[in-house]
């Protein structure tokens, strides 16, 4: 993610960044120490609470992602929504949200657990495939994203020049994806465009 942004920002005086469904702050954080302005939102108050007490300086802050965010917080160069899109119940209103705080020509960079239709073919078979869909989790997870449906949702809110980039070796198994998308400078049709696709191993975020 960081190299994501490190390019987006290149030769530009800006460092501004949203983080939607900041959690604990972990990433707001990591960002702030590489010197980007970072503003954060996330519906879980304990979270929030443990975030404002491990990073005071921080502006971490309770709110929904079904709000109206660009409202209250402007509107930013990218951001970032890590492990989130899966726990949405509406997408299409989460999407409009993230369209709507970031600024023309800025970026969305989303990650969320990968679901190609090999891995799923090979989790079937291996028989994991109950324990990869447990519903029986506490906060699991109700969606499940390909770079197809992935790619529908970032197109029909606005976006384009979308790509991705995966968590891991072998991109068809990839634990995560990460879908980069550009809000262009002004409102366009969809166009239909393919996305790209890039791999590279992660540990993590």
């Amino acid at each position: 993610m960081l190299d994501v942004l490190e390019s987006h920002f290149e030769g530009s005086a800006e460092n501004d960044v949203f983080d939607l469904g900041c959690g604990t702050g972990g990433a707001a954080a990591a960002l702030a120490r590489h010197g980007y302005y970072v503003v954060g939102v996330d519906p879980s108050s304990d979270g929030i609470a443990k975030a404002n007490v491990n990073y005071p300086d921080l502006p971490l802050n309770v709110g929904s992602a079904y709000g109206d965010l660009s409202r209250e917080y402007g509107t930013f160069n990218a951001l970032i929504s890590l492990e989130v899109v899966e726990h949405v119940y509406d997408p299409k209103a989460f999407i409009s949200t993230v369209y709507d705080l970031v600024k023309p020509g800025g970026i969305a960079v989303m990650s969320t657990p990968y679901h190609g239709y090999l891995k799923n073919l090979a989790l079937a078979a291996l028989g994991k495939m109950d324990d990869h869909f447990m519903p029986l989790k506490e906060h699991g997870h109700i969606k499940f994203w390909s770079k197809s449906t992935l790619s529908t949702l970032l197109l029909d809110a606005g976006f384009d020049n979308i790509r991705f980039e995966y968590v891991g070796r072998i991109p068809v198994f990839a634990k995560s994806m990460i879908a980069v998308a550009q809000k262009p400078l002004w409102r366009r049709r969809r166009s239909g465009a393919s996305p790209r696709e890039h791999s590279f191993p992660r540990n993590g975020r």
